[in-house]
């Protein structure tokens, strides 16, 4: 059997009509000089601020009206009830002019959301969809819902040393973080291009995001800085080398198993200055094989910080879920979103990101 519902849409409707019924009943039931006015005249405070301007013009309307009956009912004088028609109606026209307010800044908000979000497509397009050996999907929630905008970012370009990849985090959330982000991601698709290695590409990024700090005078503590991890895969998509700046290891996704790939040597977050982790004479880029159909899951700390109700930090190893045999990378994407927002219970308290990129069975061929 269906079960009906009074939608959203009809409860301030069905609220403003409970209060004027209650508003009626008391003045009618009640002993003198006990009235229902009170609650009459809130009946229009709830119509302005919940209804359009029509709907409550019209409720303002019939509580004038039913003001006035109830008085004449009840027998009294010309004078109160004047005052309380009076009553009624300044407080109807406070509740239209509270209505015209609450529509206006609805307005603004509604402007202010649709322009923070077309600097988020600015700033942080998507990705290709295919670029070089490899297919490619994207997914992001920003922690401030309502700017629609955060501090998360990535980017995949193919070069000629093979698909360059970055997913990163600004210390930061919303609109203060977009500055560090479009320099981040600038800096990547400029050195992308000529550095003729993942360190040096690192070194570059570096120096880039070093010099804007230092532009933009003292920061406060643990801000100035990014975490990101690097990525290449070869141009056959035989091979991936990673450096990671501080930033939570990726996974490799194969055969329904998932291996994270911590880094054998890290290097320090972007902007914190040139400062070589490594021992003399190593290789701080990590090389790992990518067999055809694997995937390469990249996330951001909203992803591995998200917390349980008991406190617990989501971890895929741990989730069965992510050991499934993907078809493709839209399958990681959406069903790692779902997996964190079940064990969160839906709450964010950090921006996620979520990159992957999953080597095609077979190289695909342009007309």
């Amino acid at each position: 059997m269906k079960v009906l519902r009074p939608t959203l849409a009809k409860v301030p409707w069905m609220l403003a009509a409970l209060v004027l019924v209650a508003g009626l009943l008391l003045d009618h039931f009640a002993p003198q000089p006990y009235t229902g006015l009170p609650l009459l005249a809130a009946a229009p405070l709830i119509a302005g601020a919940t209804l359009s301007f029509r709907s409550a013009l019209a409720v303002v309307c019939v509580t004038s009206v039913v003001s006035v009956l109830v008085d004449i009912q009840r027998g009294r004088p010309a004078t109160p009830l004047i005052v309380d028609l009076a009553v009624v109606s300044v407080i109807g026209v406070l509740a239209l002019a509270v209505n015209r307010l609450i529509v206006r800044q609805g307005r603004d908000l509604a402007l202010a959301r649709d322009v923070a979000e077309r600097v988020q497509r600015a700033v942080l397009p998507e990705p290709p969809r295919d670029v070089g050996p490899l297919t490619v999907a994207a997914g992001y929630t920003a922690a401030q819902a309502e700017a629609r905008i955060g501090g998360d970012f990535f980017a995949v370009q193919e070069t000629p040393f093979g698909v360059r990849v970055i997913i990163g985090d600004v210390r930061g959330k919303g609109i203060t973080a977009v500055a560090a982000v479009a320099i981040a991601i600038g800096a990547f698709r400029q050195e992308a291009e000529y550095a003729p290695t993942l360190v040096t590409l690192g070194q570059r990024m570096d120096e880039a995001v070093a010099r804007d700090t230092a532009r933009s005078g003292p920061v406060p503590a643990m801000e100035g800085f990014i975490t990101a991890v690097l990525v290449e895969v070869s141009a056959d998509g035989e091979t991936l080398s990673l450096v990671n700046h501080g930033h939570p290891p990726p996974y490799l996704i194969h055969d329904g198993q998932l291996a994270r790939l911590d880094p054998t040597v890290p290097q320090l977050p972007l902007g914190l200055g040139p400062v070589d982790l490594a021992p003399a004479g190593s290789v701080p880029a990590d090389v790992v094989r990518l067999p055809p159909g694997a995937s390469l899951l990249l996330v951001t700390d909203g992803v591995t910080e998200a917390r349980d109700k008991r406190g617990t930090f989501y971890d895929p190893l741990a989730s069965e879920r992510m050991h499934s045999r993907f078809s493709d990378p839209d399958a990681v994407v959406d069903t790692l979103t779902e997996d964190v927002g079940h064990w969160t219970g839906g709450k964010r308290d950090d921006d996620m990101a979520i990159l992957v990129v999953t080597r095609r069975h077979r190289p695909s061929h342009v007309a």
